[in-house]
């Protein structure tokens, strides 16, 4: 039997996301996953060095791969519509733990239970990384949109700077503090 699971992991790079916003450079939901792990993987890092932690970080990089993976079957549903109230926050999180499942099915049965808690994880310290690494994230691509004069980008800039600072996260505090700055700065100064 032909397992698509893979196959269907790869169509991240034809989901766009932000499609409420008018964007000066798309993003998609492959870019934005890879950050979130490289980002999920540096908080990861920071809470065990600095904050003594005792976390995974290779873990909280794999769970950031998979934390939008049912975006492949739902598409990005914005932000705005997905909080708007909560029926449809509600209904919205059936729908994306549909989605899970359907991509789940996907696997070979031997496989599935590997793959399972990556799409339901319930370390909750490792789950509120990933959300920290989620929203570090957006925020690049905010900051990203705003120096490059799309003024768009402004009020979701601000909410999502709060909704990092809300999280409480001392190693998202610390991203913010020592790597944020330098996304926007030239090549030649990153040195």
């Amino acid at each position: 039997m032909n397992s698509h699971f893979y196959a269907m992991l790869f169509r991240m790079k034809y989901i766009d996301r932000w499609a409420l916003m008018r964007n000066t450079r798309k993003e998609t939901l492959a870019e934005h996953t890879l950050e979130t792990a490289f980002i999920a993987h540096a908080l990861a890092v920071i809470h065990n060095k600095r904050f003594g932690g005792n976390v995974d970080p290779e873990k909280a990089a794999v769970l950031a791969l998979f934390h939008d993976a049912p975006e492949i079957i739902t598409g990005d549903l914005p932000t705005p519509v997905k909080y708007y109230n909560s029926d449809i926050k509600n209904i919205y999180k059936e729908i994306e733990s549909a989605a899970s499942d359907r991509l789940l099915e996907l696997l070979p049965d031997d496989l599935r239970p590997e793959f399972e808690g990556l799409f339901n994880p319930t370390d909750p310290e490792l789950c509120r990384i990933v959300k920290a690494a989620d929203k570090l994230s957006a925020l690049i691509k905010c900051r990203d949109e705003l120096s490059l004069g799309n003024r768009d980008f402004s009020a979701a800039e601000r909410s999502t700077l709060q909704s990092v600072k809300e999280l409480d996260l001392p190693a998202a505090n610390v991203f913010l503090e020592e790597f944020l700055d330098s996304f926007s700065l030239p090549l030649d100064e990153q040195k």
